[in-house]
């Protein structure tokens, strides 16, 4: 296991839209942080073609120190290495934030596979480190915080914000792509990104030996606007391509997976590709951060009109994302963690 080094950056002006995909395309996003001329646009069709195709890619040279990610993923070792007990104390709660103990979440609303299994992994989920006179606290929004952090974690804390600060910064980099390759102007969805809901699923998936259709996490799609998630040197990540093919998400050094989630698939009208996707359990324990970026709570999915026409008219009705994050999540969560499903 490690990651893989030869790095071959795609090009969708080199493949067909009816080309199966052997790997996870791969784009540098270097260029377009350095302002190349062109680096934007470019980068922008290719986000285009793959989000109509696979859903999926890794982008690299993206300028998160890895001394960051480390750092960060050092820390969840620490935490996860804790006692149930000590763990148990940040339990998740009413504002869905805190720790989440294995066979928790089953994905009742996978659209791919009938999952009845509960999920093997444990995870830490932890909102942006905001102060408790924010508007969304005071407002007692879910998916906000304030975080519950661990007592006896020297520089835990630490660790994970610069993690957040970085990937948020990063996050807000890669929207205005998503407006260009909507065919929208780059400052479309500016507004609505101001002060986004930033949810991030710390996970821990341990080395066990699953049960029939069980998986350290079910196939599923992910609820967000886009999803970031710096990839480990574990594999375990696997993505269903069109063709019904589970894709394995090799580890890139450095790399940064980004896919498209369930709010953006609804506000592009099913343009953008939510793919399903899973995690087999792995045969040492593997950790991840998954970063649901999203828009302002109050943000309105309405399908966009450079994603409808009189042949493929809009099929979504209007949904805030507030309202949509705490749909999908009382569908997959037990109620001993937040969620709705009761008997796991």
């Amino acid at each position: 296991m490690g990651y893989n080094n030869k790095i071959n950056i795609f090009d969708y002006r080199k493949v067909n839209k009816s080309d199966e995909f052997e790997d996870i395309p791969i784009l540098d996003v270097g260029p377009y942080l350095a302002n190349e001329p062109g680096a934007r646009e470019n980068l922008a069709e290719n986000i285009r073609f793959i989000q109509e195709t696979i859903g999926f890619y890794v982008i690299v040279n993206h300028g998160i120190p890895r001394s960051v990610m480390d750092n960060a993923y050092g820390a969840l070792k620490q935490f996860f290495s804790l006692s149930t007990e000590e763990k148990l104390k940040l339990k998740f709660g009413k504002s869905s934030v805190g720790y989440i103990a294995p066979k928790s979440t089953v994905y009742v609303t996978s659209k791919v596979n009938k999952n009845t299994k509960q999920d093997l992994n444990e995870t830490l989920a932890l909102a942006l480190d905001r102060s408790d006179d924010h508007p969304y606290i005071k407002r007692g929004l879910r998916f906000v915080g304030p975080n519950p952090w661990p007592q006896n974690l020297p520089g835990f804390r630490e660790n994970m914000v610069e993690f957040q600060n970085s990937i948020v910064t990063l996050g807000q980099k890669i929207v205005p792509l998503y407006a260009l390759a909507l065919e929208k102007p780059a400052e479309y969805f500016d507004n609505d990104f101001k002060e986004p809901i930033v949810w991030i699923r710390n996970a821990h998936y341990p080395a066990v030996e699953p049960e029939d259709n069980q998986f350290g996490i079910s196939p599923h799609s992910d609820h967000s606007f886009i999803t970031l998630l710096p990839l480990s040197a574990v594999p375990g990540l696997q993505v269903l391509t069109r063709t019904g093919k589970w894709l394995p998400a090799d580890p890139v050094s450095d790399g940064i997976i980004i896919n498209t989630g369930e709010f953006l698939n609804r506000w592009t009208n099913g343009r953008f590709i939510a793919s399903p996707h899973r995690v087999i359990p792995p045969t040492q324990d593997r950790y991840s951060m998954a970063v649901f970026f999203n828009p302002a709570p109050d943000t309105i999915a309405v399908p966009l009109d450079t994603c409808c026409n009189t042949q493929n008219p809009a099929k979504y009705e209007p949904v805030s994302m507030i309202d949509y994050v705490c749909w999908y999540i009382d569908r997959n969560y037990s109620t001993d963690f937040g969620g709705k499903q009761k008997g796991i």
